[in-house]
């Protein structure tokens, strides 16, 4: 098993993060830490105690196993998604919560529109 590296962990947090279409301000907010320090994580140039972790983990649905190592043992929700849906929600977490609401109004539209015919 490799061992544990803060620059590798961050990423996989990161990415995790905008999967979810979380901000950094947002994860900072749900675990209790300063936004700073998220960003510190996510770059790598700090470490993070058990409790942090097991608040990011909790956080985003992950496993401490990969978190830290980055084992594929995700237990998250999204493992259950198809593609399209994965793609769905990547294209939404790099995106502002106003353009959020206004993709969520043309999708209802959209899936009105198709009903109906």
């Amino acid at each position: 098993m490799a061992g544990y590296n803060r620059i590798a962990a961050g990423e996989r947090i990161r990415n995790r993060r905008m999967l979810m279409g979380l901000t950094q301000e947002e994860l900072a907010e749900k675990i209790g830490r300063a936004y700073k320090y998220c960003q510190d994580i996510e770059r790598g140039t700090c470490g993070m105690s058990i409790d942090t972790m097991l608040s990011i983990a909790s956080c985003l649905n992950i496993s401490l196993d990969y978190l830290i190592y980055g084992n594929n043992e995700d237990t998250s929700e999204f493992t259950d998604l198809d593609v399209e849906q994965q793609a769905v929600i990547e294209i939404l977490g790099n995106c502002s919560i106003k353009k959020k609401r206004y993709a969520l109004d043309l999708l209802k539209l959209f899936m009105k529109a198709c009903d109906e015919r």
